[in-house]
């Protein structure tokens, strides 16, 4: 059986996947046949494997760290919120209804352990070493009898804990102790050491603090990563963009041409899959920011209105912060708009939705001639076309199904004027189709700018992945790493009171 390892956090966005990415990374560059696993992820940025299955982003982005293909059994459980207090469940890939967080913990949860464990035993007997991700924190107390995805599967699966903390929040050595402390005697026995993520200075001012941890701990500190910039890659969630914060915060390349283009992003309710906005940020010249203003709308050379997991909810946002009137307006002007997904639904005239808002009869923007009908079977693809004359690439994750009336073929939807929709997430990733749409958005906005004609999304990906192993290599104890994957558990762990309550 091939070796493991758990990544957990003090918080949630401690640099989990990250961290797990980047051992994934390091260990496939020496030779180890690796996989990611996540049990359970709640995230509303999600991929199709060619399988036709359902997972996190994060664990696709960790497959491809690790070359290997993505595929359900590394995220067998994905919960995708609806609302603050329900989600649709994901098993497998497929979805098997909403539930809300009260439903979930009081007892699907744990039905739900034997099929994780499965699949980690599944990956286990596959590859040289499984590398998973924890969720949150492994110290929620109030929901561990219930956990599939921290403790719960360590102890299942006697698997090491590392615990992560984001030293740039500040608490992080209390954070290491309580998380420790407020652990069972059991699941303490399991927490092998900590990984301080994104310090920032001198390693040696950190160096006393350490030693103390270790002194009331007993346990080791497995690496100090720095800050590196624009490396939120494929993250579960937020307003962070990985490839903007690469071109925000690092070396920005001047514009090919003599403008430079500028896209608002409109931050709409649980949106979805906002990582299809990455591929334009990376090219020099492009300026990406997410809107929830109609005035911010106003120097946009694009407004791209993105998934969501709510159309109707997200449509009424944006009719309510008079961003839809924008919309119609810029339209009306032949100022570009694109739709994506569920920005693609909305854009229409006309939606059906007994499923998903249970709203039924809405009025969309009218911008494109297509009508929606919401369908109980969610949609799960991964289609491959042409448009502009370049190959395309994309996935598909809707239930809602768009009936197209009228206007100009693009990709599975159409284009009005300077209006363009599809249900195709990922489509901009293909590097020659989203030169030409650049050009058209660029003609139509009336700007002098030219796509770079080298820019590579999958090479800038590799690049991110390779740097992410690059920490790894450089700033941890790989030795005790890889001894951890290889063996398991150190012995003789101290226990720190108090404990679990």
């Amino acid at each position: 059986m091939g070796g493991g390892l758990l990544i957990a956090g003090t918080t949630s966005d401690a640099g989990k996947s990250v961290v797990t990415a980047g051992i994934c990374r390091w260990l496939v560059r020496q030779g180890v046949k690796v996989a990611p696993f996540k049990g359970q992820n709640m995230s509303l940025n999600s991929f199709v494997t060619r399988g036709g299955a359902e997972i996190g982003r994060a664990q696709a982005m960790q497959a491809q760290a690790a070359r290997v293909e993505p595929s359900a059994v590394m995220n067998p459980v994905l919960l995708k919120p609806g609302s603050d207090r329900s989600s649709q469940v994901v098993l497998m890939g497929r979805p098997v209804g909403e539930l809300s967080a009260r439903g979930y913990h009081g007892g699907r949860q744990q039905a739900l352990l034997g099929t994780v464990l499965e699949c980690l035993e599944e990956l286990r007997g596959t590859y040289d070493a499984v590398i998973c991700e924890g969720a949150g924190s492994p110290a929620e107390i109030n929901l561990r009898r219930t956990d599939i995805v921290n403790m719960g599967i360590a102890r299942a699966a006697r698997l090491p804990v590392v615990v992560v903390g984001d030293i740039d929040r500040g608490g992080v050595f209390a954070s290491f102790f309580g998380t420790t402390a407020l652990l069972s005697p059991e699941d303490q026995a399991l927490i092998a050491g900590y990984v301080v993520n994104k310090f920032r200075g001198d390693v040696s001012l950190l160096e006393p603090g350490i030693e103390m941890l270790r002194g009331l701990t007993g346990r080791p500190t497995y690496g100090i990563l720095p800050y590196a910039h624009g490396l939120g890659i494929d993250e579960e969630d937020g307003l962070r963009v990985s490839m903007r914060g690469a071109v925000r915060e690092s070396v920005v390349a001047p514009p090919v041409g003599e403008d430079v283009l500028r896209i608002a992003v409109c931050a709409v309710p649980l949106m979805s899959n906002f990582t299809d906005v990455d591929a334009l940020a990376a090219e020099p010249g492009v300026v990406v920011r997410f809107v929830d203003r109609p005035e911010e709308l106003a120097d946009a050379d694009l407004v791209v209105v993105p998934g969501t997991r709510g159309t109707v909810r997200a449509l009424e946002w944006l009719r309510e912060r008079g961003l839809a009137a924008e919309l119609v307006r810029r339209a009306a002007e032949g100022r570009p708009v694109l739709g994506i997904c569920g920005g693609f639904q909305l854009l229409g005239e006309h939606i059906e939705d007994e499923v998903e808002s249970k709203a039924g009869s809405v009025a969309g923007l009218g911008l494109l001639p297509v009508r929606v009908r919401f369908a109980a079977e969610k949609t799960l693809a991964r289609p491959v076309g042409e448009a502009f004359g370049e190959q395309v690439e994309g996935y598909e994750i809707h239930h809602g199904v768009a009936q197209v009336l009228g206007g100009e073929a693009f990709l599975d939807g159409c284009r009005v004027g300077a209006v363009w929709g599809t249900h195709w997430h990922g489509s901009l990733e293909s590097d020659g189709f989203r030169r030409r749409f650049l050009e058209q958005v660029a003609q139509a906005a009336g700007r002098r700018f030219v796509p770079a004609p080298d820019t590579s999304f999958g090479a800038l990906r590799e690049e991110q992945l390779d740097r992410l192993g690059d920490l790894i290599e450089e700033h941890a104890d790989t030795d005790a790493l890889l001894r951890l994957i290889e063996q398991g558990p150190p012995a003789g762990l101290p226990f720190i009171p108090p404990g679990a309550p």
